[in-house]
């Protein structure tokens, strides 16, 4: 364990040792630890950012080896892991004999939860899930929008007929998958009527738990991320979409694939926009080993 790790792993096992089980982290602090993980796995130095740029006199960088960020990891990842931990003692439980009736216990539960509670810049209607909770496919959004809340179901706006276009185009109909967002209520903007905006991370964390809990009980095949801000929530990653597509990545152990947000293609129409979508849509079917014509293959070429 190198010395610039440790004093960090020693501090999370003392929160640890004091009951805490779950940990905020900013957006600065994240940086710094994605700057240990991406040195470590180049096989360079790593350091703080305020070291590193010299703001800290007389501090020299300490190198950390790849084995140090492994522990640092299982350590972090541990701590992350709590989280259900922390969601159990808010009283959060998916009960229930089947997936239907544990993804109902949540929706009730969601009004009420302490941490979605404690946010002022949401708005107050619902809105859950739509689908089958026991779909081989799940797909995660960010949070609803105008058309959402008016409808009380996710992607059912504009961005939902392209979604359903997509799936058209797979061979998959809507109410075979399972579709949610990560954030259950729409955000709030001044003198609002049909604009949007993003959630914030702290909007985000605080229905993380939900999403991890629905993430168990649908217990799907795949994961498709639409847009940056889901994609980022769920892999606790601060890469773009650009950087995070072209793979599968791990979500709590089920293949995750980033792709953009249907509204992408509402403002970019260009036929090599759309086929970026459809190759993240064709990796997808070849990983559920679904059939895929030739025609399938060729469209938005």
């Amino acid at each position: 364990m190198s010395s610039s790790a440790a004093p960090l792993i020693d501090y999370l096992r003392e929160l640890e040792g004091r009951g805490q089980k779950y940990i905020s982290v900013d957006d600065d602090a994240r940086k710094i630890l994605r700057e240990f993980y991406l040195r470590a796995r180049n096989g360079t130095a790593a350091s703080t950012s305020a070291a590193s740029s010299g703001k800290v006199a007389g501090v020299k960088p300490a190198p950390v080896k790849a084995a140090d960020v492994a522990e640092l990891g299982a350590e972090t990842a541990h701590v992350k892991t709590q989280q259900h931990d922390v969601a159990a003692a808010n009283g959060l439980q998916a009960s229930g004999s089947s997936a239907k009736e544990k993804i109902a216990s949540l929706k009730r539960q969601v009004a009420k939860w302490p941490a979605a509670s404690a946010l002022t810049d949401l708005r107050k209607t619902m809105v859950f899930s739509v689908g089958n909770p026991e779909a081989d496919i799940m797909l995660v959004g960010e949070a609803p929008g105008y058309d959402e809340e008016r409808l009380g179901e996710p992607f059912v706006g504009k961005a939902g007929q392209k979604l359903d276009g997509i799936l058209k185009a797979m061979g998959v109909e809507r109410k075979n998958t399972y579709i949610t967002n990560i954030v259950k209520f729409r955000p709030a903007m001044p003198n609002q009527t049909t604009n949007n905006r993003q959630p914030t991370s702290e909007e985000l964390a605080a229905f993380m738990p939900f999403i991890q809990e629905e993430i168990k009980v649908v217990a799907p095949k795949v994961i498709i991320a639409l847009g940056g801000t889901a994609a980022q929530a769920l892999l606790a990653s601060e890469e773009s979409v650009v950087n995070m597509r072209g793979e599968f990545h791990d979500c709590d152990g089920v293949p995750l694939r980033v792709t953009y947000h249907p509204s992408y293609i509402l403002h970019n129409e260009a036929t090599s926009e759309k086929r970026k979508i459809w190759e993240d849509m064709l990796a997808v079917m070849d990983l559920l080993q679904m059939p895929v014509s030739e025609k399938q293959r060729g469209f938005f070429t």
